[in-house]
């Protein structure tokens, strides 16, 4: 078993892959947290927990001066009880005040894990893989119950975590703050790490220091953003790629959140992370429940390295699901910078036919098919063909292409409505609005109020009718704005401010409805890009599209930065068009298929405007893409060098059974008189010897990975260079 309680101590021993979570019920009833690290055999909470009697930190028992919750690390901390520290919740009872004090009653522990009513989460595929602790909390005075959730991973370190609120009270509650996780750290000598940016700019890495007080990341926008990712980590000091102690944590969730690091004036650190507390309450009437997303913690020894693997494999393996979870990906050319609106059915199979020759696998269809959707001003909700543009519709335009060799795809924006569609003029009260308040426009759309059945119902119905009359192999689901006038026609006035997160129950019920009809249609998330790449839509879709930024420069950062949490099986990656439509920057077309082939590769331009030169090129690309993408999309990936650092960028893939190895290397901008460079891999049998594939030259796998191997001299800006290798038998 992953997880033990140990009777005589009072003490919960969760044991996931190799490390430890220690927890400890104190005489009070309080749940203390003791111990998260590197996996130890046993543990005494007396050798952890040291009570002190500290300066206006006052005593809830008068008789104990050593005894203060605003002293005591806690595992599920409320205010008001001599903690001043955030609290992990917060309700509001029916006299008004907020004052609960939730005490251990019972706890059990079963094998296996069991789901999140509702929510995305982390799975097992048979009980052996984990178990799952259950600590019943109660504030007797108001009758709230809590269940605290815990799961342990055997094969990683891995420990996943959420709440469920219960009602068993005969007062009605008001749920103001519910996260999924807190934890309490001895020490703040830690850097901050998380992934923020903009449209066209995500996930960049930003880390610096823990300073007293509160640092925060989060998300008000309705969706989990562009501009912060719902992942933060706390690195100890020294920690790097490859040493140090890492604590990651990931919130399996795509709408508002929030993650913070408290550093209090003992110099100790609350890490606590959930659905963003602002402008968020959810009523509870007696016997009613809620449950918090998931939050997914893991302790790494080995740096940053250790803890992506761990994300990588757990996400790729127990979090997406379905017909594609281990299938290769395919090769796709989409024709959104190809032709935008402006395209006929021959265009479309022209480009089709340009890319049967190249070797490439799926034309997927954008914007532009349905309505009268000649621009982004009208028709969202209007999921009928356009026969102006496809006069035989979907399922001609999909044979046609079919009969090329290629599978078809489709995209789709199902959450937005348009102002100028015939769904808003027969509904116009189905968005998200506020009565007697403007309705607030981005690109032309509103936002469909998916906290109703009846939307989600019509979203099933309309979409599942479109997939279903065509061969459609692939769609790319789109969303492209956020959440303005955050309000329902349905909801009562006492639970409006419940409204961005039903949102969200709809969300995942829709895709779910959706994808588990068509369990053979690849599913890819987008939104603007990747303004909802987060562990909550990749439960539902196993790859998101990973920037509206096709630049081949920019991407090495985003890709980078993605690369902490996410497997490269979840990225799509083009190569387009030059001048880049984004930047207007011109990279070659070697570099933009060498960084296009560290993800899900395809192209997003026009094919039938190729050179003879770029047609051979773009062909080898192709064939050596399908060559290596299997390790590639499933293989163990590693950083080399970090693009936020200087001119350079490298990574590399290593197979499972490390017999194959793919490493990239890329230089931004030229530098005169620039020193030889040696580049050093990881993840290689230090035994074995590897042929470098183009050279036929042998390395040792540890001359490979301490001496490392040569790099070529960049002859102008914007140069890359990609090393595969094969284990020599």
């Amino acid at each position: 078993m992953t997880i033990r309680y140990e009777a005589e101590q009072k003490l919960f021993h969760l044991q996931a892959g190799e490390s430890s979570y220690v927890m400890h019920i104190l005489p009070s009833g309080h749940l203390a947290h003791v111990y998260w690290g590197s996996r130890l055999r046993h543990v005494k909470a007396e050798h952890r927990l040291r009570p002190v009697s500290r300066a206006f930190s006052p005593n809830p028992d008068p008789s104990d001066e050593s005894f203060s919750l605003d002293t005591t690390p806690l595992e599920y901390p409320a205010y008001g009880n001599s903690d001043f520290r955030q609290p992990a919740y917060q309700v509001q009872l029916s006299n008004g005040s907020t004052l609960t004090d939730l005490r251990y009653v019972s706890h059990s522990i079963r094998p296996g894990k069991p789901k999140l009513e509702g929510l995305p989460a982390t799975y097992v595929e048979s009980d052996e893989e984990a178990d799952t602790l259950e600590i019943r909390m109660e504030d007797k005075l108001s009758g709230l119950q809590v269940t605290l959730s815990y799961t342990a991973y055997a094969r990683w370190n891995a420990v996943t975590r959420s709440a469920r609120f219960v009602n068993a009270g005969e007062q009605k509650l008001r749920l103001l703050r519910a996260l999924s996780m807190s934890v309490d750290l001895e020490h703040d000598q830690f850097e901050l790490l998380h992934l923020s940016g903009a449209w066209a700019r995500e996930r960049y890495i930003e880390r610096g220091p823990l300073r007293s007080g509160t640092q925060s990341v989060e998300s008000r926008r309705g969706a989990s953003s562009h501009q912060h990712n719902p992942f933060v980590a706390l690195l100890a000091s020294g920690a790097d790629e490859d040493h140090g102690e890492v604590y990651g944590f990931s919130l399996v969730y795509s709408g508002n959140f929030t993650a913070s690091a408290e550093v209090d004036q003992f110099h100790t650190t609350r890490l606590s992370m959930g659905i963003n507390p602002f402008d968020f309450t959810w009523v509870l009437d007696p016997g009613e429940a809620f449950q918090t997303p998931e939050a997914v913690m893991v302790y790494s020894s080995t740096g940053l390295t250790g803890m992506s693997h761990t994300y990588h494999e757990l996400y790729r393996t127990r979090l997406c699901r379905g017909t594609f979870r281990d299938r290769s990906r395919p090769v796709l050319i989409n024709n959104w910078e190809a032709t935008y609106f402006n395209f006929t059915a021959d265009k479309i199979e022209e480009i089709a036919a340009a890319g049967a020759e190249l070797g490439i696998e799926l034309f997927v269809l954008d914007d532009g098919w349905f309505g009268k959707r000649d621009d982004d001003s009208t028709s969202l909700g209007d999921w009928t063909v356009d026969r102006r543009k496809l006069p035989h519709g979907l399922e001609d335009l999909a044979e046609r292409v079919t009969r090329r060799g290629m599978q078809f795809g489709l995209w789709f924006e199902p959450e937005m409505i348009s102002p100028d569609s015939d769904l808003y003029r027969e509904h116009p009260d189905w968005c998200l609005h506020v009565p007697d308040r403007p309705r607030t426009v981005a690109r032309h759309q509103l936002v469909l109020d998916l906290s109703r059945q009846e939307v989600c119902d019509y979203l099933v119905e309309t979409v599942s009718r479109v997939l279903a009359s065509a061969p459609i192999a692939y769609v790319k689901w789109d969303m492209n704005r956020h959440m303005t006038e955050v309000g329902s026609a349905r909801l009562e006035p006492r639970r409006q401010r419940e409204t961005a997160h039903r949102y969200m129950l709809g969300l995942y019920d829709v895709m779910e409805r959706i994808t588990a009809s068509f369990p053979n249609v690849l599913f890819e998330s987008c939104s603007g890009g990747g303004g909802r790449f987060d562990p909550g839509i990749l439960h539902y879709m196993p790859q998101t599209w990973t920037s509206d930024n096709t630049d081949a420069v920019s991407r090495l950062k985003i890709q980078y930065g993605t690369s902490l949490v996410y497997p490269v099986s979840a990225m799509g990656a083009h190569v387009s068009a030059v001048p880049n439509h984004q930047l207007h920057r011109t990279t070659s077309l070697q570099m933009r298929g060498d960084v296009a082939m560290s993800g899900n590769f395809g192209y997003e331009l026009d094919l039938t405007t190729f050179s003879t030169e770029e047609r051979e090129l773009a062909k080898r690309q192709v064939a050596d893409y399908k060559e290596l993408r299997e390790f590639v999309q499933y293989g163990r990936f590693y950083r080399l060098i970090s693009p936020f650092e200087g001119q350079d960028t490298a990574w590399m893939f290593v197979s499972p059974d490390q017999s194959e190895v793919l490493a990239c290397s890329f230089r931004v901008l030229a530098e005169p008189n620039a020193p030889l460079q040696r580049l050093r891999l990881k993840g290689l049998n230090p035994s074995l010897d590897y042929r470098e594939v183009d050279t036929g030259e042998v390395y040792g796998g540890d001359e490979l990975m301490h001496a490392g191997i040569s790099l070529p001299r960049a002859k102008g800006d914007f140069q890359s260079c990609l090393f595969s290798f094969r284990a020599v038998v």
